[in-house]
């Protein structure tokens, strides 16, 4: 995907799910796995609002892959940058 288009589809994203792509482009390229509530501590949300703006990544077109991994102790999150 091109700089372009990448800038065009972050623009669909609320401001909480620019934050949550940008929090995983950042830290994805030292760590595979996330936990929720995590990302939630790091950003000031909380796990249930990562969980549920994290679909918007999933299903979009980004530099960065999201997997939904497992749930033993919340949700966690596969990611390859």
């Amino acid at each position: 995907m091109s700089a372009t288009a990448t800038t065009a589809a972050t623009t669909d994203l609320t401001d909480k799910q620019q934050r949550i792509l940008q929090y995983l482009r950042e830290n994805g390229r030292t760590k595979t796995y996330f936990k929720s509530r995590l990302i939630a501590n790091d950003l000031g949300m909380t796990a249930k609002e990562v969980g549920a703006n994290m679909s918007a990544i999933l299903d979009g077109s980004f530099d960065v892959h999201v997997e939904k991994w497992g749930y033993s102790s919340g949700t966690t999150w596969k990611v390859s940058v």
